[in-house]
């Protein structure tokens, strides 16, 4: 290690070339956070029409198929797949129905739970509150 009257300009350099180890400073750098990764494009939500219904099975040691749905998002085109929540909630949602998205809340922006790789969940078919449609407070339109 460098040290001495002069030695600034060294420490200086070492120091800038071992922040690039950190990940955190390494993404930042190379823009990796925020709109080139994330479907949603930094919004909170989106709207998206459903392609398929599929079950997910949970991970270890649960052992159950989550209802999901494999959505096309309306704004850039990319596919996603998106967590039903709650008991028949997926009842309400048909293929080509217009969704809208959100995150589900897992860290770091990515899946919660035993869900591999759903990273979204759905909040309103077709305008209306999936919660609002599932206790039968409201009735699903036709588009």
């Amino acid at each position: 290690m460098a040290t001495g009257e002069f030695a600034a300009k060294k420490l200086e350099r070492s120091r800038k070339s071992w922040r690039w180890k950190q990940a955190k400073y390494k993404k930042r750098m190379l823009r990796k956070f925020g709109k080139l990764i994330d479907p949603l494009e930094g919004a909170p939500q989106g709207r998206a029409i459903v392609l398929e219904k599929r079950g997910v099975e949970a991970r270890q040691p649960n052992s159950a198929i989550r209802k999901c749905v494999r959505v096309q998002l309306i704004k850039n085109g990319r596919q996603v797949t998106a967590f039903a929540p709650r008991d028949g909630a997926i009842k309400y949602i048909d293929e080509h129905d217009e969704v809208l998205i959100e995150g589900l809340g897992g860290r770091k922006h990515g899946a919660k739970g035993d869900l591999w790789g759903v990273k979204y969940k759905v909040i309103a078919v077709n305008n209306q509150s999936l919660e609002m449609l599932r206790t039968g407070r409201k009735e699903k339109i036709k588009r």
